[in-house]
């Protein structure tokens, strides 16, 4: 079984400031100790093939899984993180993955964007209970606000 949730928001910081966030692994060292009790990062830099093992704070789904990195497109802005280990993966799903864009509204200003995809084997479809937008609305939103605390003006 295939599904997607997606969220988008606007945010009043040009898309350029909006990537550099986005596209890279900034966003994932600002939410230490905030989202995430701790990031690591075994292989890579950010870009097409880096691993990252998240920690996750008390009351997560899970306390640790691997995501790899698997497009970084500078040019449309869009990033793509999919499960490796652990994670959904363990629950019967076939792939699960999460895609971040970044898309220009004007000058001063952009939307963000988060969709989750995912196929989940026949036998484990009650698992798709345990999938949710909610977590990435939270990551973005966070974002989002550092974008507009740190706006270079």
């Amino acid at each position: 079984m295939y599904g997607t949730l997606s969220h988008e928001t606007e945010v009043n910081v040009p898309a350029s400031e909006a990537w550099a966030l986005y596209g890279t692994l900034e966003l994932t060292y600002i939410c230490v100790p905030d989202l995430f009790a701790k990031i690591d990062i075994s292989q890579g830099d950010g870009g097409v093939g880096t691993v990252i093992t998240p920690t996750t704070n008390p009351g997560s789904l899970f306390s640790t899984y691997v995501d790899k990195i698997l497009l970084v497109d500078n040019k449309k802005m869009v990033k793509e993180v999919h499960a490796y280990q652990g994670g959904y993966l363990g629950l019967g799903f076939n792939s699960y993955l999460v895609r971040f864009e970044v898309i220009g509204k004007s000058k001063t200003s952009c939307t963000t964007k988060v969709t989750v995809e995912y196929d989940v084997k026949e036998g484990f479809i009650a698992n798709t209970v345990h999938v949710s937008i909610e977590p990435f609305i939270g990551l973005v939103n966070y974002g989002n606000n550092y974008l507009i605390k740190n706006h270079k003006k």
